[in-house]
């Protein structure tokens, strides 16, 4: 399964994010109608019974397998439940609550899942076989056009055996796969089949036979549903397409303001220890404000040197540092862009100052930041070192100004434009294209601000494929198969939003897609960093990205908020936003 979310904070995460998002343009952060402030709203015995928290985007999707990004994510984390997720450090946690799972058998591999004889619906539907199955068509990819963020792992099993009704089911696998204990349902990822059922005009009985038959045709209004019926732009579907399975349900939407989430009260796990929970829209470089003026109670925003500075001085909020699985870079688009050719990708790596960019952005944050060695694992991994050996960044440790204009002038492309696209509003990556257009103009490339408010929607630059190098982050985890559909060549060779899940450029090699099989099959722990080391070689060979930087983690809430517990990993900070309270 994929990992990946666009992470648009700054930066799916995101996604994907990655998945995998779209900056809300309004600064406001009133609360929805019926929904008062958490300032405001007290409880009886002086606690209040309405949290916010700040995202920069606005909530565009119920369906966050068909939209990666991490602001979906992050609503969907509280509303929708499964078999697992990335809990307290990011650590793969099972949710008891929704069902237990095991491995039954290495040969083949078999992993049998039980759902909770309570779980249900917030409409009272059971969550059962017809749920399991639509999750596993979408996911497995064998289902036709359902969109999806990845397939990585699902692919390699069969239709659950499970009928009408049933609770438990079992994945069985073709060949071994490493990242088996989190590959099935996740929080996030079991949608209620019952609402596509009644969409595209299938009963249960036929749509469970369709899925088994791996039918396309019959399925293919399914598909169409299941692509459709979620998209959010700026107004919820109707609350019977929109049910819950966690501790909250959503509640109402105020275009371009928040989102509200009160307690579920169909929930059968331990209720959310606060009835209200309202995801605000507030740009990156107004949340410290918001936070100070207690229109939220918790952000974690893009940090940098002015943010960190801003949260030091404020009294009555605590601030918390860390590592993440977060990290900056550079996607060139291989589909529609003059960075097909290598030359210019080459040209183009040499003139960037990853150096600059971390000393002048990064190090007044986290003081023993360095420019990232590789992609798929970060600093504080312990395989870092192992993984980053001989990789092929040495080359682009330093501008090479002159090496990178007498490509260009050897391939007769002085003044080739650079569409740096990204999205808006973020300080930093402003600050961070502005460094890049000092150093590339120098070598003879035209570097363009391409930065957009909607960079992540489907009307986007990252998803209509107008960039020529796309500037976000991807909010990960330890797993090794999380980054896989990021790098492997995309379905069918079709570069649309359809096909390319987490891979947004398009890059193909073969060889690649070899070793990301070989590595997602290999269950021995000790054999990875060296197999990702060779992928590492291969990645910077191509230039299929530039790695810019490991975003360090800052997270600031009110120090009558309770319960907070920052995350590194795609899960955030909100991971366990059902067990928070706020006194007076």
């Amino acid at each position: 399964m994929s990992n990946r979310k666009y992470a648009g904070l700054a930066a799916g995460l995101t996604a994907s994010i990655m998945l995998l998002s779209a900056c809300g343009t309004s600064g406001e952060s009133a609360a929805p109608s019926g929904s008062p402030s958490a300032a405001t709203t007290e409880a009886a015995g002086g606690a209040a019974d309405t949290i916010a928290y700040a995202e920069a985007q606005e909530f565009n999707s119920f369906n966050s397998i068909a939209v990666n990004n991490l602001t979906n994510r992050m609503v969907m984390q509280n509303t929708l439940s499964g078999f697992w997720d990335f809990g307290e450090k990011g650590a793969v946690t099972p949710n008891t609550d929704f069902g237990t799972y095991e491995k039954t058998s290495d040969d083949p591999l078999t992993v049998k899942y039980t759902i909770s004889d309570k779980a249900v619906w917030s409409d009272g539907t059971p969550i059962d076989c017809d749920d399991m199955l639509l999750w596993w068509i979408v996911k497995s990819g064998k289902g036709g056009d359902f969109q999806t963020d990845g397939t990585t792992g699902v692919e390699l099993t069969k239709a659950p055996a499970c009928d009408k009704g049933g609770k438990s089911f079992e994945l069985v696998y073709s060949e071994p796969f490493a990242d088996w204990d989190s590959n099935g349902p996740s929080n996030n990822e079991v949608l209620p089949a019952h609402v596509i059922e009644k969409e595209s005009g299938l009963s249960e009985d036929d749509f469970i036979a369709a899925v088994k038959a791996e039918d396309k045709t019959k399925l293919a209004p399914a598909s169409k549903a299941w692509n459709t019926i979620w998209v959010i732009q700026g107004q919820l579907p109707a609350a019977d397409k929109i049910p819950a399975s966690g501790p909250y349900r959503i509640e109402s939407m105020q275009a371009g303001q928040s989102v509200t989430m009160v307690a579920n009260d169909k929930y059968w796990g331990t209720a959310p220890a606060t009835k209200t929970l309202i995801q605000r829209v507030i740009p990156e470089d107004q949340q410290v404000q918001a936070l100070q003026n207690g229109e939220v109670q918790a952000i974690e925003p893009q940090p940098n040197a002015d943010l960190v500075k801003q949260l030091e001085g404020l009294q009555g909020i605590k601030v918390q540092t860390g590592s993440s699985f977060t990290y900056e870079h550079m996607d060139f688009n291989f589909d529609s862009s003059p960075f097909k050719d290598k030359a210019l990708r080459e040209a183009f790596a040499l003139c960037v100052p990853r150096q600059l960019i971390v000393d002048n952005l990064i190090k007044p944050v986290a003081a023993d930041s360095e420019p990232l060695k590789v992609r798929n694992v970060l600093p504080f991994e312990a395989t870092y070192p192992a993984v980053s050996d001989a990789a092929g960044f040495d080359k682009y440790a330093q501008p090479d100004i002159a090496g990178a204009k007498a490509i260009l002038e050897k391939a007769g492309k002085v003044g080739q434009e650079v569409k740096i696209g990204h999205i808006i509003p973020n300080p930093r990556r402003t600050s961070t294209v502005d460094l890049i257009r000092d150093s590339c103009e120098q070598a003879g490339f035209k570097v363009t601000d391409a930065g957009e408010e909607n960079f992540f929607e489907a009307d986007g630059g990252l998803n209509t494929n107008t960039y020529d190098v796309a500037l976000f982050a991807w909010v990960g985890s330890g797993q090794v198969s999380g980054w896989s559909s990021t790098y492997r060549t995309v379905a069918q060779g079709k570069c649309d939003a359809d096909h390319k899940a987490n891979n947004s450029g398009c890059y193909s090699n073969k060889e690649v897609d070899k070793l990301i099989n070989e590595l997602n099959g290999t269950t021995d722990k000790s054999k990875h960093p060296a197999m990702i080391n060779q992928i590492e070689k291969l990645l910077w060979a191509d230039l299929a990205t530039i790695p810019l930087f490991a975003h360090p983690l800052v997270t600031a809430w009110d120090e009558k908020l309770q319960g907070v517990n920052p995350n590194p990993a795609q899960s955030t900070y909100v991971w366990n936003a059902e067990t928070w309270t706020l006194g007076s």
